[in-house]
Parts: C-alpha cells; sequence; structure tokens
C-alpha cells in the first residue's frame, strides 16, 4: 500500500515534536486517536522490533516512558501503522506486531478460564470475543506466532514463554467435526492446532 506523498512546505517529523504534541493532547486521559485525521506528514525513522524494542534513527529507544508515549498512539490503517496526534500523522515501521505480551494471568478453569495478558508497554488485555487469540503459522516450517489483540485493530505478539504455559492449559474441542486443541477465555474457544497435528 502506498503512503500520500507528504507536503514539502511542512517541517520533517521528529520524535520530539511528537512526543510533545501527544502530551498535550493526552492531558485528560488516553489519547482519543480513532477521532484525529491530520495530513500524513511522512516516514519517521522509527521502527518495532518483532521483540517489542523501538528503534529511532537506527538506536534502540531505552526510556520507557517515552515508548509508552508513543504506543498510545499508534493507529493502523491498511496494513501501514503510525502515529497520530491532532496535528501530526507520520509512518512507521513494524516488523511483526506493534506490541509484545510478555505475560499473562490465569484465573478459573475449563470453559470459565479467563486469560488477562500484559503487555511490554504495560496495555493490559483480557481475552475474549472482543479481544481474540490467534495463531498464524509458518507456511514453510509450521512453526506457529500467536497474537492476542490489545485495542482497535492492534495486536500483540504472544511471547515465547507465555505461549508455552498457554499450551500447559489448553484444551481440546470438537469444530465442525475436527477435532482441535486451543484456548478458553472468556466464554470463546479459540483453536490453535488441529489436535491430530499435536506432538504427543
Amino acid at each position: 500500500m502506498t503512503k500520500p506523498t507528504s507536503d514539502p512546505k511542512t517541517a520533517a517529523p521528529s520524535a520530539e515534536n511528537l512526543a510533545s504534541a501527544v502530551k498535550k493532547a493526552s492531558k485528560k486521559g488516553p489519547p482519543p486517536v480513532h477521532l484525529w485525521n491530520p495530513d500524513f506528514c511522512g516516514d519517521l525513522d522509527m521502527r518495532i522490533a518483532r521483540d517489542g524494542t523501538w528503534w529511532y534513527l537506527g538506536t534502540p529507544m531505552g526510556r520507557k516512558e517515552l515508548v509508552k508515549l508513543f504506543s498510545s498512539i499508534i493507529r493502523k490503517d491498511g496494513d501501514d501503522y503510525f502515529l497520530v496526534t491532532p496535528v501530526e500523522k507520520v509512518g512507521i515501521t513494524v516488523d511483526d506486531a506493534p506490541f509484545v505480551a510478555i505475560d499473562f494471568d490465569v484465573t478459573g478453569a475449563g470453559e470459565d478460564q479467563v486469560l488477562t495478558f500484559t503487555t511490554h508497554v504495560d496495555d493490559v488485555a483480557v481475552a475474549g470475543p472482543e479481544n481474540p487469540i490467534r495463531v498464524a503459522r509458518d507456511p514453510e516450517t509450521g512453526e506457529p506466532s500467536p497474537y492476542v489483540l490489545i485495542r482497535a485493530n492492534l495486536e500483540a505478539l504472544i511471547d515465547r514463554k507465555s505461549f508455552y504455559r498457554l499450551v500447559d492449559i489448553g484444551a481440546h474441542k470438537d469444530l465442525d467435526g475436527e477435532s482441535w486443541f486451543g484456548l478458553w477465555s472468556s466464554g470463546q474457544f479459540f483453536p490453535v492446532i488441529p489436535s491430530t497435528e499435536l506432538d504427543v
């Protein structure tokens, strides 16, 4: 997908200007990113690596508070990711998902089980109909990549240690005549892999 061309008359976007704008706009709560529709201002040399590390101008961003600030204004339009403020919309690169789920809590068991995920930037999401879990598999290796929806259409990659823990509390369920191994949360079953393909 081709991003719109920025206006050459506008100044090049910078992380500093974005941070300043979002601090002003978010004093009264979470930034209402879905309501902001500024003009596209160009791409920013900012990248979120698969492990959740944010990079700016080729250097990892070490300040968690700044990363959390930027993570609060991510928006995905189509297949592209942007940082959005009331006055700027800049493109960034996301290697996989914009968040990483680094831990989860479980309450209940069986169909009454509830899984609550925490991301590396302290977002919390309860898996269920509004925040589904999905597993993508590499077409060549079959390696699973599990995700949970955090907000809007923004997902978190569930890290390996958490996925192993999830497998330990998984269950089998018949879906359309086929047995699947998967996870229950908030009354919904999320299929992970056909039971016949599960390593015994």
